[in-house]
């Protein structure tokens, strides 16, 4: 199998991924801006099929309107010149200190309706250029005390917030669902919707449920001590995988970013499989940040990385579900059996009450006996991810 990505493999990128400086809060930048068209003329050569936005990435915060139209001229100039699409766009409602306490749930009210005005204002930006997703992280959303957000009616305004944003999707008739992206802590101490399982909850509570989704990231969810791959199939068991962010992380601390298949490589190997067996078919895209470490050739080499690693967990995950000694373990395992129904087709509960063998005559010593087989199962995979199979 080649490895060489091309834009069938459907990889995308931010613009602030690869145009990171390297600034973080230790050090000042090691590396200099990048220019958003050339950015988007690099990652083509390197055969990605889409780019994505925060609007102050494309567009610097506080420029005049004669400039702001220019830098989507020069973008849009570049997007046509190299196929590429932007399937996905997001507003910075983090960086400006006006966010200091929030943006759709800060307490003061100015700050709120400001926040839902840039947010509508790149909306629209992103429906001129296509976009099908809006991603919404919120990164002030929350507190470092308990008296600091009552956060039961900060919710509330969270819920508003979305519910105009659907309300303004609904009303220009672009063609646009919203992804929520959750990550537990960092830069707030405690985040509002920190997990996949709170935005799935907080959705239901939404006017137009069926307008919104998830957006995961792996090392949000990793920096909970969570499994991402069983997360990731609970929300397309719930039909809400609208988006994903692709990483790499070493466990719990800080949000590391790394470029994907580094840190956890067996979960990688489990989300790569799941993604490809499991009816996603949305971009495969990256939110990584290339180290401070890196020049601007090392920048492209670490945004090659993400997607050549993710080419060789295809390779390896698809191997595995083909080798014949792993169906038969998968079988030994009874994975078949999970799949069958607890109860039988026109089964009811009486019936179920009716069944001795279920209960009464039900042999517990020797289910109990019985081996799972999950080890052979384990190495198998261990294996093909190594490459240690004949």
């Amino acid at each position: 199998m080649s490895y060489t990505p091309t834009p069938e493999d459907r990889f995308s990128f931010g613009l602030w991924t690869v145009g990171w400086e390297g600034r973080d809060p230790f050090g000042e930048a090691t590396r200099q801006a990048l220019d958003p068209a050339e950015t988007v003329r690099r990652l083509a050569g390197l055969g990605v099929y889409g780019v994505t936005f925060h609007d102050d990435d494309l567009i610097p915060f506080g420029s005049s309107d004669a400039e702001r139209e220019e830098h989507i001229k020069r973008f849009r100039k570049a997007l046509d010149e190299t196929g590429l699409v932007v399937p996905m766009a997001t507003t910075n409602l983090f960086t400006q200190p006006v966010f200091k306490d929030g943006a759709f749930t800060a307490n003061d009210r100015d700050v709120r309706r400001y926040a839902l005005r840039k947010t509508i204002r790149n909306i629209d930006l992103a429906a001129e250029l296509g976009a099908k997703t809006y991603v919404a992280w919120g990164g002030r959303e929350g507190a470092e005390s308990g008296a600091a957000k009552d956060v039961r009616t900060a919710l509330e305004r969270m819920k508003e917030a979305f519910d105009v944003l659907g309300a303004h999707v609904v009303e220009q008739g672009y063609d646009m669902r919203f992804a929520i992206e959750p990550k537990p802590n960092e830069p707030r101490g405690d985040m509002i919707l920190p997990t996949i399982g709170h935005v799935l909850a907080f959705i239901e509570q939404l006017e137009r449920p069926d307008m919104y989704g998830v957006n995961p990231e792996v090392g949000h969810e990793q920096m909970a001590g969570l499994n991402f791959p069983h997360g990731i199939a609970q929300a397309l068991w719930a039909g809400k995988l609208f988006h994903i962010d692709l990483n790499g992380q070493n466990g719990i601390k800080y949000d590391q970013d790394l470029r994907f298949g580094a840190g956890d490589l067996r979960a990688a190997f489990w989300l790569v499989d799941l993604l490809e067996t499991g009816g996603y078919d949305g971009p495969r895209h990256f939110d990584f940040k290339p180290p401070r470490t890196e020049d601007i050739d090392g920048v492209w080499a670490s945004a090659a990385g993400c997607m050549r690693n993710y080419l060789i967990l295809k390779e390896r995950a698809a191997a595995f579900r083909a080798d014949p000694e792993v169906q038969e373990a998968l079988r030994a395992s009874r994975l078949d059996e999970l799949a069958l129904p607890t109860l039988g087709e026109g089964e009811t509960v009486a019936d179920l009450l009716a069944d001795r063998s279920a209960y009464e005559d039900f042999d517990v010593k020797a289910a109990a006996e019985r081996g799972m087989a999950f080890e052979r199962l384990d190495q198998l995979a261990m294996d093909h991810l190594l490459a240690a199979r004949d």
